[in-house]
């Protein structure tokens, strides 16, 4: 959910005023934005966008709003770093909207994160229809007003009804004694052979009965006795003990307030919220327990090399340190049953492999060696080692369902819960409109609000363009554009006003074709008289912006400065302003000659490829586009990459997606993919150490005559191992500060004040700058202050390469933006050249980057095809579209109506291709 924090301070009417912010590389900006507008936020990388949006604008937002709420947050208030900024007035409530996708839980999925699956449960509880598996008969539970309501509806005039309710006879218990108590209860008769008999004239109970039925009401049913008969039954559940049997016609009818199939006798239970929640110990699989899958140990883990031998370590738990055990029991194995210990494991029959997976006779197979460890979970190093050879698959009790059986019986509309919850969000909407319509009279009373908030959330979540998205999609695997518009959404959803909401590009992950349609989720968020201040590079977002701040000229210490402040149309001679114009483009120098040999992957069909065979020059640079939920992440990183991995590297880890074959791979040596996903987890990982140069620098500050005399190694100067660290942060320099209903807050260890390190460990100089100093230094500063270090300067250079030169040594991981990210994994590529032809995967590493950087980009991944490498992006960029060398354009839509080839070869074929709307997009480009 979106981070929220509020103040409001007195400022000038309707201007957000922000006067000497100098936070990080800012210099000392003063400017006025128009509250109730669209302010877009633009200019190179590290130019300081964020630095003024989320650092400054809603940093002091949350610091006021912490203020504000009670005497606990406030005691974190003199913690928290206050933005380095001179003042900033007329300060709305502030929510921030960021691409990091907050999901951890393997539970969390995007019906729960947009409260839809709330919605979802509330409706199948209250209008939801128990149907016995066994039968196949709708179960419900009685109550006094239910029968008073089947009673008017089909109960004959005149018809003489009994309403008795069924007491337990003690075996031990006198009759006598049971009768008295009946009658001091207000029950006079009891039902016998199909009539009421007074309790005075029953002299003892009948033979074997364990009950008896007292009469609590006997009349002859007629329109206006429905309150009579509602009294009766209120008496009677009440006496029975939520059970009453009905004398009508000679029939006795037993009714139940439990839900009690009246076929079999099955008992289920009441459909209530919780029932249907796979977060509930209540409503989980006792199998899975509400994770949809189980792990099992999967054979091709276990062996992941067919062609090695028993005796050379095919069975890998038993290739290390238990190899010397095991080889002694395949040794006996071996002459008792003829397993050859030489022979390639493919090589051994089916009975000879299960003997050493399963076991045999005085022999533990490898597998219940390893379920032998998992018993042992207590140990770290057995649960590593076992989580190595399982795989996770669909939980068999459940079908992946996450609902323990009785939540899978109870439908609504045709339909389980299980099953709205796997359909898109068009869909789900479509069942949801198609419910309203048929609902009537007092349900459909009961579920209007219901289906109104169910509507509203998912005709948003359709307008952020994520309709193609499955209700049961988990979070987790959401990419951070599609994070942050879920999180939009939910802004939607909330309906707020007066608000300000600080958005980091929404347009990641975005087809040029729905960036239209997410300007009007953001213009129907300003219409409610929202000011929204979004960093973006998108022209068709810069363009309908209401107000423009372009921050540069450069990165780091050359940025910082207002370039512009003021409508779109006023831009000035800045590189936004001259690529706006068409005067700086975007270019890159093709090969000449044609490409001599292709990857094909043939009958791709996972998730929801149609079975399409897509064709891939090696030695060149390809994109592949559509819309969001096309297909190009289920054909690029899960099928291609994957069935290369696994075959170049043997990453028997890797599942590829399903296709009929990949060809071409011979000309390969090794598959890459370079992803969004963070390079580290920790504050403690950083781009030094993710380029493994600080190795170096710690070398150099262990040789200083003062740390030579102190006795210091290199392994003192690391935050990442005990030693000279600060051991309180652990070399973080920030603790972490849990805030429970609110974002939890990073703030500045109080042993050390954020310096990582102990006090005497700075004392340690080298050209002036202790250990601290140096990771606070840009890469660019670093390249000038180790200018005369070959080694380091080399490794840090390929970060100034890919645009990073702005980047602090130490700047903890997960600051890094997802496109940060990416460009730190291709500089780690440039900096440990690869050992032959490579295929290099990139999700989108335009993400975060201007349209200067996308030049840098781009010249880089023309280097790597320079050099003999094949570079495959998945990417939306016009520009870079329209730069590469093969273009294969999935759609034409999103989920079920995505996944088919429209097009594919040079760009200028794409633009030419009837039903492509990213060729429209490229002709239109190319028109002017």
């Amino acid at each position: 959910m979106p981070r929220e924090s509020a103040s409001r301070t007195a400022g000038a009417d309707g201007v957000l005023s922000v006067r000497g912010a100098r936070q990080h590389n800012l210099q000392n900006l003063d400017l006025d934005l128009p509250r109730g507008r669209l302010t877009v936020v633009t200019g190179v990388s590290g130019s300081g966008k964020s630095s003024l949006a989320f650092d400054t604008l809603y940093a002091e937002g949350q610091r006021r709003y912490v203020e504000s709420v009670s005497t606990y947050a406030k005691q974190f208030l003199e913690r928290m770093q206050r933005p380095d900024v001179d003042s900033v007035t007329g300060l709305s409530p502030a929510v921030a909207i960021q691409q990091a996708n907050p999901a951890k839980s393997a539970r969390s999925t995007v019906g729960t994160a947009t409260e839809v699956y709330d919605y979802l449960r509330l409706l199948f509880a209250r209008l939801g229809e128990t149907v016995c598996p066994d039968c196949g008969r709708t179960v419900a539970a009685d109550s006094p007003s239910s029968l008073a309501r089947e009673a008017e509806a089909a109960w004959a005039e005149g018809e003489e009804v009994a309403v008795l309710a069924p007491v337990a006879v003690p075996p031990r218990l006198p009759w006598h004694t049971v009768a008295e108590g009946l009658v001091a209860n207000g029950f006079l008769r009891v039902w016998q052979d199909g009539r009421a008999v007074e309790l005075e004239s029953v002299a003892a109970a009948p033979r074997g009965a364990h009950e008896v039925l007292v009469v609590a009401d006997r009349f002859r049913w007629a329109g206006e006795r429905a309150g009579r008969l509602v009294e009766a039954a209120q008496a009677a559940f009440a006496r029975g003990e939520g059970r009453l049997v009905l004398a009508r016609g000679g029939r006795l009818e037993p009714r139940s307030e439990r839900w009690i199939c009246a076929a079999d006798g099955r008992e289920f239970p009441r459909p209530e919220p919780i029932l249907f929640s796979f977060n509930s110990p209540y409503g989980v699989c006792p199998v899975c327990r509400g994770f949809g899958d189980v792990l099992e140990f999967e054979e091709a883990l276990v062996v992941p090399d067919a062609g090695r031998t028993l005796a050379d370590g095919a069975v890998d738990p038993w290739a290390g340190s238990w190899r010397h055990h095991f080889g002694r029991r395949l040794r006996d194995l071996a002459k008792r049953t003829g397993i050859p210990l030489d022979a390639p494991w493919r090589e051994l029959d089916r009975a000879q492999q299960e003997m050493v997976l399963h076991g045999t006779e005085g022999f533990r197979g490898a597998i219940p060696f390893l379920r032998r460890l998992q018993q042992k979970s207590y140990k770290a190093g057995n649960r590593f080692l076992v989580k190595r050879y399982q795989r996770a698959v669909r939980c068999a009790a459940c079908d992946g369902a996450r609902l323990r059986p009785e939540a899978r019986w109870v439908r609504l509309g045709g339909a389980t819960i299980v099953d709205v919850n796997r359909m898109t969000v068009a869909a789900a909407r479509a069942w949801v409109e198609g419910l309203g319509g048929a609902l009537s009279g007092e349900r459909r009373a009961t579920a209007a609000s219901i289906l109104g908030e169910l509507l509203s959330r998912l005709r948003y979540l359709e307008r952020v363009d994520l309709g193609y998205l499955t209700l049961d999609r988990l979070a987790r695997t959401l990419s951070g554009g599609e994070a942050q518009r879920i999180e939009l959404a939910s802004a939607l959803g909330a309906n707020l006003v007066e608000t300000l909401y600080v958005l980091d590009e929404p347009t990641v992950g975005l087809h040029p074709r729905d960036v239209g349609r997410l300007l009007e989720v953001l213009e129907d968020l300003r219409a409610r008289g929202n000011t929204l201040v979004v960093v973006e590079h998108d022209p068709l977002v810069i363009g309908r912006a209401d107000w423009v701040v372009d921050l540069g000229p450069g990165a780091g210490e050359h940025g910082g400065r207002l370039l512009h402040s003021g409508p779109p149309a006023a831009l000035p001679d800045t590189p936004t302003g001259r690529y706006l114009r068409g005067q700086a483009p975007v270019t890159r120098r093709r090969l000449a000659d044609p490409p001599a040999r292709w990857l094909t992957v043939r009958g791709a069909r996972h998730h929801n490829l149609k079975g399409i065979t897509v064709r891939l020059p090696v030695g060149r640079l390809s994109c592949v586009t559509g819309v969001s939920g096309s297909g190009k992440s289920s054909l690029v990183e899960e099928t291609l990459y994957r069935e290369a991995a696994r075959r170049l590297r043997g990453a028997a880890d890797l599942e590829p997606g399903a296709c009929d074959g990949l060809d071409g791979l011979e000309a390969l040596a090794r598959a890459v993919l370079v992803d969004q996903s963070p390079i580290g987890k920790s504050p403690r990982s950083s781009p030094v150490t993710y380029l493994k140069a600080f190795d170096l620098v710690r070398d150099l500050y262990a040789a200083q005559p003062e740390a030579a005399a102190r006795g210091y190694k290199p392994g003192t100067f690391s935050f990442n191992v005990p030693g000279g660290r600060c051991e309180t942060c652990e070399g973080g320099g920030t603790v972490r500060v849990e805030m429970y209903f609110l974002a939890d807050l990073f703030v500045p260890c109080d042993a050390c004040g954020g310096a990582r390190y102990r006090p005497d460990v700075l004392e340690v100089r080298w050209r002036g700058l202790d250990i601290r100093e140096v990771l606070d230094l840009t890469v660019d500063e670093a390249l000038r202050h180790f200018r005369d270090l070959p080694a380091l300067t080399a490794r840090l250079a390929v970060l100034a390469r890919v645009g990073l030169g702005y980047l602090r040594l130490g700047q903890p991981a997960p600051t890094l933006s997802g496109g940060e990210s990416q460009r730190l994994k291709v500089a780690r590529e440039l900096a440990d050249p690869a050992a032959g032809p490579t295929l290099y995967v990139l999700d989108e590493p335009t993400v975060g980057l201007h349209v200067a950087d996308v030049q840098v980009l781009l010249d880089v991944l023309s280097g790597l095809v320079e050099r003999g490498h094949t570079v495959v992006l998945v990417e939306h960029h016009l520009d870079v579209v329209r730069n590469a060398d093969w273009v294969v354009d999935l759609g034409p839509e999103g989920g079920e109506a995505g996944g088919f080839l429209v097009a594919e070869g040079p760009p200028a074929a794409i633009a030419a291709a009837p039903g492509s709307h990213t060729g429209g997009f490229l002709a239109r480009a190319a028109g002017g």
